[in-house]
């Protein structure tokens, strides 16, 4: 297969709001040991870019610069080392970075066939939110069948994906959301209950429906909703933190719940963790999730796809939060 020379990304010549990034080109990036090249056919957007569009979220050393951290698309070369996976594969992916672009390296540990039925908006919608749920709601904060679960901004791409999985592993799933219009579609995902936070108090709405609390919170406000969330937990329950959209600095906060409890209060964000760590997330996501995907059981929820020139009104669209699941980018 003959490639270009050039490839067209999103340059972001300098931090600031959605206007600084513009389209570039620069030479294509070559498949290391272990990776494998993809021509982009549809793109992610999600609220880690505009964090690193404003300069608050760096990407690591050794990831490409370009925005972006998910893609579907077409396997057009592969680095060495690399076997199970061909030229002509269609595959999508969680990028270190650089998913923002017409060509894009993935590790092999990180990508995915596309779920039977799926075309390339449908597959790239699925890897940012499906790794960190799977990690945060089932590995690391251990949910199981029967217990109760707190998902906050449950009609973000996060949000919509965790309500979902929750639901079909057997979870009672509880949501907030800013609007009456939201909250109807959290709870047509399966939530028994979703909580307008504009105009209702979660953790006494919480206590109200529970009796007793939830055993898991899946938080992305943080410091806003600390005191409260430690409020709505019932006994040896988890708070999983994975953004802090209200702040990363609690102050002069209660402890004491915690210990009187049995509390643990755990976090994570996905773009440090190791290789061997996401690959062992996308191995339970093809066994555990890639089946519920394939017979229609779960599906990524898209509120928009924009053209990939669109990438600055794509942003200011998911910025300004008046969206329901998941924003794209469509190449082609």
């Amino acid at each position: 297969m003959s490639l270009p020379q050039e490839m067209r990304f999103v340059d972001l010549p300098s931090f600031g709001g959605p206007e600084v990034m513009t389209i570039g080109k620069r030479p294509l990036p070559v498949a290391g040991e272990g990776q494998v090249l993809v021509r982009a056919e549809a793109i992610g957007v999600n609220r880690p870019d505009i964090a690193q569009r404003q300069g608050s979220y760096p990407a690591p050393k050794d990831a490409s610069p370009i925005l972006g951290l998910e893609l579907s698309g077409e396997i057009v070369a592969v680095g060495p080392g690399v076997s199970g996976h061909a030229v002509g594969d269609k595959v999508c992916g969680l990028a270190n970075g650089g998913a923002y672009a017409e060509y894009c390296v993935l590790p092999t540990g990180q990508i995915l066939p596309f779920p039977k039925g799926y075309d390339a908006v449908k597959a790239a919608a699925l890897p940012e939110t499906f790794f960190t749920v799977w990690a945060n709601l089932f590995q690391m904060a251990g949910l199981t069948e029967g217990e109760t679960v707190l998902i906050h901004g449950g009609a973000s791409g996060i949000g919509t994906t965790a309500i979902q999985l929750a639901r079909a592993f057997g979870a009672e799933v509880y949501a907030t959301a800013g609007s009456k219009e939201k909250c109807q579609a959290c709870e047509k995902l399966g939530a028994k209950r979703a909580i307008n936070y504009r105009t209702e108090d979660f953790a006494e709405v919480i206590k109200a429906e529970t009796g007793r609390g939830v055993d898991i919170i899946l938080d992305m406000i943080g410091a806003s909703y600390f005191e409260r969330n430690i409020a709505s937990l019932a006994k040896d329950g988890c708070l999983s933190i994975i953004a802090f959209l209200g702040g990363a600095l609690a102050e002069k906060v209660n402890l004491s719940p915690i210990m009187v409890k049995r509390l643990t209060v755990t976090g994570s964000t996905m773009r440090p963790r190791t290789a061997e760590e996401k690959r062992a997330i996308r191995d339970d996501l093809l066994s555990e999730v890639w089946p519920l995907l394939k017979a229609g059981t779960i599906a990524p929820v898209i509120h928009k796809v924009f053209a990939f020139e669109q990438v600055v009104e794509a942003h200011r669209l998911l910025e300004d939060g008046n969206h329901v699941g998941k924003v794209m980018l469509r190449l082609g």
